[in-house]
């Protein structure tokens, strides 16, 4: 592509050098650069891309955008930009052709309920027999080619490219998981999105923002400076959680036209009418004055939450209501989402990615109001994270189960039993009893915790200690297929764990 055309749209300070080139590629990491590459130099979280521009030149690249003031190697055609990341999203566009523009594409917004609602509205979508693709935390997906998700939503550069191979594919409606990060990263930026879903807010990334008010900014700047950008038509572009504090300042603090969702408010997508078990739910849906009745194997109040917004979505995109009913009632689960492991002997073993405080409370809230005899619960808490966030997981954890089982999770490079304390920090000694491992079958009516830091070990005993009647619920890193231990990834499954335990015990 030529110079000329790719730069289109930069906020541009100087250019020296040649500047009727032809780009080959663009990068914006120094070892991907060949020939006639444009490297972009964007000051990371960790590494400053300018300090790698004299390696991306020796690579191939023959034109760099950079924002500081820095002398370049000789020979290159140098563009000078007010802030680069901005930048290397706006060359994705260009280089791939703006590919979100031919798309239906729709963002899912909030701290929990996301990835429920993308495999939610995938369903509803294909149902309707559109081809469907899904960039979130579990993979991205499309035309049954599966990619793991390194992030949540990728960097701008291979958002755009994964858009662009979809759109080749045939896609025709995507789904996308929008972190905060993504929109304080500018990844974003430059997608030409429908519609925006909002779920809720609770504390979760504060080693990142520092504060709820900067994780609420965050998540707002998406509906009100990116959103109105689009230049899709629809009546409404937002689907927001009426029920929640954080989704009425959004319908009160941005302008755009938004469609409501509930079961406490008057919203225009609510559930009037609704039964939960541990075989699902059963719902009547107010669809905008018509009323849709639901039966959803997936369990819990916050998964009807998560039902609603993906009817609310789907209903803007003028999907038929039994379209919607029969994409909702052919999801049978959502990997690591409240997901359901079979037993033989009557314990019911659920295993949930839940990993903020209010996330595992919200799960054992719900299956506190379903259980028939003891909850035991197995969690911990990752390194290099949120410590914050430590002792409201254990007040959070030991307050719903009879039987708290703490471990860890990706420890990475912290003293895994220094994490352990910190969560010990909230639990209420007063009621809750610490135990020792190899004395977990407590008196009903009693509370207890104990601690077992290695995780598969600690999911043995879990399992091995549960009996008829029992839930048995497995938290915070199910749907990932490893563990960190300092600087090692290794093979670790949650759900693997679970299966060679159930064999033994039958």
């Amino acid at each position: 592509m030529k110079l000329a055309r790719l730069i289109e749209g930069l906020d541009i300070i100087n250019i020296s050098g040649e500047t009727s080139g032809e780009v080959s590629t663009v990068c914006f990491s120094a070892d991907k650069c060949n020939r006639g590459s444009l490297f972009v130099a964007i000051p990371g979280l960790k590494n400053d891309g300018h300090d790698f521009i004299s390696e991306a030149v020796t690579h191939g690249a023959q034109f760099v955008v950079y924002e500081k003031d820095l002398q370049l190697p000789p020979g290159v055609t140098a563009i000078k930009v007010s802030d680069s990341r901005r930048a290397l999203s706006i060359l994705a566009k260009n280089f791939f052709g703006n590919p979100s523009s031919n798309l239906v594409l729709v963002a899912v917004m909030g701290t929990n309920g996301k990835t429920t609602i993308t495999y939610l509205l995938e369903s509803i979508l294909k149902e309707a027999g559109f081809k469907c693709g899904v960039l979130g935390t579990v993979n991205y997906r499309y035309n049954n080619k599966v990619y793991p998700a390194p992030n949540t939503t990728p960097e701008s550069y291979e958002m755009q490219k994964i858009l662009r191979d979809m759109a080749d594919d045939g896609i025709t409606h995507v789904i996308a998981e929008v972190s905060s990060h993504a929109v304080d990263l500018k990844r974003v930026d430059d997608c030409d999105f429908d519609l925006g879903i909002f779920t809720n807010l609770t504390r979760d990334h504060l080693d990142y923002h520092l504060t709820m008010e900067n994780y609420f900014q965050a998540k707002k700047r998406f509906f009100a400076e990116i959103l109105p950008k689009s230049k899709k038509v629809h009546a409404q572009k937002m689907v927001i959680n009426a029920d929640d504090q954080w989704g009425q300042r959004i319908i009160k603090e941005v302008s755009l036209p938004a469609l409501p969702y509930g079961i406490e408010n008057d919203s225009s997508i609510r559930a009037a009418n609704y039964e939960l078990s541990l075989s699902g739910i059963k719902a009547q849906i107010n669809l905008a004055g018509e009323t849709v009745s639901i039966a959803s194997p997936l369990i819990g109040k916050f998964n009807l939450y998560n039902i609603l917004a993906a009817v609310g979505a789907a209903f803007i995109l003028h999907i038929p209501s039994d379209v919607i009913k029969g994409g909702i009632e052919n999801l049978t689960n959502v990997p690591g989402r409240l997901e359901k492991v079979i037993s033989s002997d009557d314990v019911n073993i659920f295993v949930d990615y839940a990993h903020t405080d209010d996330a595992l409370r919200r799960v054992l809230q719900n299956l506190s109001e379903l259980k028939k005899k003891r909850i035991i619960t197995v969690f911990g808490c990752g390194g290099n994270r949120d410590r914050g966030k430590r002792p409201l997981m254990g007040e959070a954890a030991t307050s719903y189960s009879d039987l708290t089982i703490i471990t860890s999770d990706n420890p990475r490079l912290e003293d895994p039993l220094a994490i352990i304390a910190e969560i010990e920090a909230g639990i209420d000694s007063g009621r809750v009893q610490k135990t020792a491992p190899d004395k977990l079958q407590l008196k009903n009516g009693t509370y207890g915790y104990t601690v077992i830091p290695e995780r598969r070990k600690a999911i043995e005993e879990a399992m091995n200690t549960a009996q008829s009647g029992d839930i048995v619920l497995i938290a915070c890193k199910v749907h990932e297929d490893y563990q960190i231990l300092g600087t090692e990834k290794l093979p670790f499954n949650d759900r693997v764990v679970v299966a060679q335990t159930l064999k033994l015990r039958s």
